[in-house]
């Protein structure tokens, strides 16, 4: 049969139409047989992919062809690659993934195995990398993160949402950690609680956490120490301190132990105010593991933080204000500082997991922290006003605003101790994950506080009283409370698939008692996470619930004033645990861009508040009132877009915007932590002719902080510190690691994994962000806000090596 060359066309046209479409499914497993989820399958060469549900399943359509190539990659697992040849119509294929025995710090990708329960997990391995003075700690990794704030790159305080530094809760191991309660700036704190160069797993949870997270009103963040592979030693040097880190792994027992010693006296020199600085920062953590069958584990967790800070101030002169109204301030300084704060946490736990169902654990755990703080501090001062011309200064001379000296005292000491006592259990019953937990608390504290300052400007005591000399501000206390608290907690996740969409949803509910105020609180908390099958790239969450803020001890104390106009601190015991009803709704896109994965991320939120403990920030303190005097609202929303912009490095863009409210004395205003926008950049990039040069940059863009005067609230009047402003860089070079061959040189150098020398510049652009004030008072009582200045521009050389 002969056709002519139009109707040999029409028929390849209709042959081509007629064609469907090869459709592909299957079940990803792992070497136990277990449901590899959120893995990626993706078509070779094209743009083509999805990720398997919660059972491991997936399916996709590709076009036929001749060869179709499937590719299977997840974190933790060796990439697979099959083959379909001439396939047609609907296939079938299954595929077993292995575990990946290489180290994978340089492929994994943050961010893509989905947000469940609540929680988001991230690589551990991006700490490492992160140029930050604190060392690549995890807060300052979390203060990229949308809606997390931190105002003070010497701390590793955070706030989330609105909230403030205290309605976080920090896990380790399982075992809650609680932080030094006297510290009232970033020079005091040293270093993070946190280890990270022990670091194995993180997650965190901005809201929506499920009730196995203790009763904290903004974020909930769980670190799992590491287990090593095999016998370890890994170190780093640098001109603000060195970290060193040793494990061992026979199988059935292992052991990793970190030391860190840091000196700040370089950065410090940075501030404003000179004089003899003298800060040292030691730690020493240890997590040791025994398993001597398949149904028992033991762990023991413990740290040792020995930080002591020492101040001889000299002088200080800031210049602020604008060009219009130029100020100058100057003080000569006469006294010291002597500050020591010494914590401990130990936590033995034992696991019995009697089949691959069930997992009951009981453990023990302790925080003790014995804190002191000491200065006699005097100081004289001028404060001018700079001449500038035509600002009203005909000669351009300025002239003197204020003139003055003032006394610091204190003399202020905490003992606190913190035992636990938890029993939690697991079960999976078919799709069901049931958790559930009572823990038993008690909590003593040893309080004795002696503060006063007192000031003269121009010859006059302040405040001026015929009767002689009084101070502007005393406060003391003598307190000594013990309290005990039981909590319980009994949560699901319930997973579901159908030809349509994939559910898991979460639902769970805390109770929890204390006997310091007889207060009993019920917490239910629902996590909702919804993708339809026809639109996999799409991820949608929903999460609501009842949290609590239950008070810890600066929080349900309050000053009181005697006739004599001295203050002193009371507990209040009718104190009640703040109150917020959050909802949040979110959604998630994952597309490839540059033949290379992305995803982004929005999350919109309200909080309505009741009962709040109003305080103000003081640099790190925070000033409670000690009663439940306001309530309020916090709403705003979050974006995150994450991906590999340059092959196999892993960055971020964040963008925030939030509004809050709170009604004090029945006015309204906005919160202390209320910061409207933020944008935060983490970028990683490497050079494609020079792979081990890298480079990375961490900039965070946020507005300022509300404040007040001192002993003012902010009913009466307050106002917006300037934006914070901060860009830090790092460059590294690996002199030695993996060679490209898999084959290692036979020398000296063979015995090590990875030695690399970095340089950071911290504070590129040079910036002055304001951490606080310091208030200068004249004889007419007006007060003048002096700005304290963080960090300049710094320096850091680091070496960092591995065996």
């Amino acid at each position: 049969m002969k056709f002519t060359l139009p109707v040999l066309i029409v028929l390849l046209s209709t042959l081509a139409v007629l064609a469907e479409n090869v459709k592909i499914s299957g079940r990803v497993i792992d070497s136990e047989e277990k449901p590899v989820e959120f893995a990626t399958v993706r078509i070779g060469g094209t743009a083509i992919g999805t990720n398997t549900d919660l059972q491991g399943n997936y399916n996709l359509s590709v076009a036929p062809k001749d060869t179709i190539e499937v590719i299977f990659s997840c974190i933790g697992f060796k990439q697979v690659s099959r083959k379909l040849i001439d396939a047609k119509g609907e296939v079938t294929l299954n595929v077993l993934m292995p575990s990946e025995s290489a180290e994978l710090s340089e492929v994994e990708v943050i961010g893509f195995r989905q947000n469940i329960n609540g929680m988001q997990n991230f690589d551990a391995a991006t700490l490492r990398t992160s140029p930050d003075v604190s060392g690549g700690s995890v807060e300052a990794l979390l203060t990229t993160m949308p809606g997390v704030n931190s105002s003070n790159e010497m701390s590793s305080q955070y706030s989330v949402r609105g909230g403030s530094f205290d309605e976080n809760s920090v896990y380790i191991n399982g075992v809650e950690i609680y932080r030094p309660q006297l510290v009232r700036s970033g020079q005091q704190e040293g270093l993070s609680i946190i280890n990270p160069d022990m670091v194995g797993n993180i997650k965190f949870s901005s809201g929506g956490f499920p009730a196995r997270y203790a009763d904290k009103m903004s974020s909930a963040l769980d670190i799992t120490y590491r287990e090593p592979e095999a016998l370890e030693l890994s170190g780093m040097a640098s001109l603000m301190g060195a970290s060193l880190t040793f494990g061992q792994n026979s199988g059935k027992f292992s052991q990793l132990h970190g030391v860190r010693f840091k000196k700040n006296n370089s950065l410090l020199s940075s501030l404003e105010t000179r004089g003899e600085y003298d800060p040292s920062y030691f730690d020493y953590q240890t997590n040791i593991t025994l398993n001597p069958n398949d149904k028992w584990s033991f762990n023991l967790l413990g740290n040792i933080a020995l930080n002591t800070y020492n101040f001889k101030p000299a002088d200080r002169e800031t210049s602020f204000g604008t060009s219009q109204d130029a100020k100058s301030f100057k003080v000569y300084f006469d006294g010291q500082e002597k500050d020591r704060f010494e914590t401990y946490v130990g936590a033995l736990s034992a696991t019995y997991k009697p089949n691959r169902a069930n997992t009951v654990t009981f453990g023990l755990s302790g925080f003790l922290t014995n804190e002191y703080v000491s200065y006699d501090i005097s100081g004289e001062y001028w404060l001018d006003q700079a001449g500038t011309a035509g600002s009203g200064d005909s000669d351009g001379i300025g002239g003197e605003l204020g003139v003055g000296k003032y006394m610091e005292h204190s003399r202020n000491r905490l003992k606190a101790s913190v035992i636990q006592a938890m029993l939690k259990g697991q079960t999976v019953i078919k799709r069901n994950n049931i958790s559930y937990g009572i823990i038993y608390q008690h909590e003593k504290f040893h309080d004795r506080t002696k503060e006063w300052e007192w000031r003269d400007s121009a010859g006059y005591s302040l405040p001026t009283l015929p009767e002689g000399v009084h101070l502007i501000y005393n406060l003391s206390s003598k307190q000594d409370v013990a309290a005990n608290r039981i909590a319980f907690y009994a949560e699901d996740s319930y997973y579901f698939d159908t030809d349509k969409f994939y559910l898991t949803l979460n639902g769970g509910v805390r109770l929890s008692y204390w006997d310091f105020n007889k207060e009993f609180l019920a917490s239910p908390r629902i996590n909702l996470s919804f993708t339809p099958v026809d639109y996999n790239r799409w991820n949608y969450r929903f999460a609501t619930g009842l949290y609590y803020q239950s008070p810890f001890y600066k929080e349900y104390r309050y000053a009181k004033t005697d006739p004599l106009g001295n203050s002193y601190i009371e507990l209040n015991r009718d104190i009640k645990s703040p109150m917020s009803l959050q909802f949040l709704f979110a959604a998630d896109y994952t597309f490839r861009m540059f033949n290379r994965p992305f995803k982004i991320t929005t999350e919109a939120y309200y909080k309505h508040l009741s009962r709040l403990i109003s305080y103000e920030y003081d640099n790190l303190q925070i000033n409670y009132t000690g009663t439940n005097d306001s309530k309020g609202y916090i709403m705003g929303l979050d974006a995150k877009l994450f991906g590999q912009f340059v092959p196999g490095s892993d960055s971020w863009l964040t963008f925030s915007l939030m509004k809050t409210q709170q009604t004090l004395n029945g006015v309204k205003v906005p919160l202390p932590s209320d910061q409207r926008y933020s944008i935060s950049l983490f970028f990683t990039d490497y050079f494609p002719k020079f792979p081990k040069l890298k480079f990375s940059l961490r900039g965070v863009f946020s507005d300022g902080l509300t404040m007040t005067a001192p002993h003012v609230q902010r009913s009466e009047s307050y106002f917006r510190a300037p934006a914070y402003k901060r860009v830090d860089i790092g460059l590294s070079y690996q002199l030695v690691g993996a060679p490209t061959d898999g084959v290692r040189p036979y020398n000296f150098w063979r015995h090590f994994k990875d030695i690399t020398i970095g340089l950071d510049v911290f504070n590129l652009l040079d910036i002055s962000n304001v951490s606080s004030y310091y208030w200068v008072t004249d004889v007419n009582n007006i007060q003048y806000a002096v700005p304290n200045y963080l960090t300049r521009r710094q320096f850091n050389i680091h070496l960092y090596f591995s065996l």
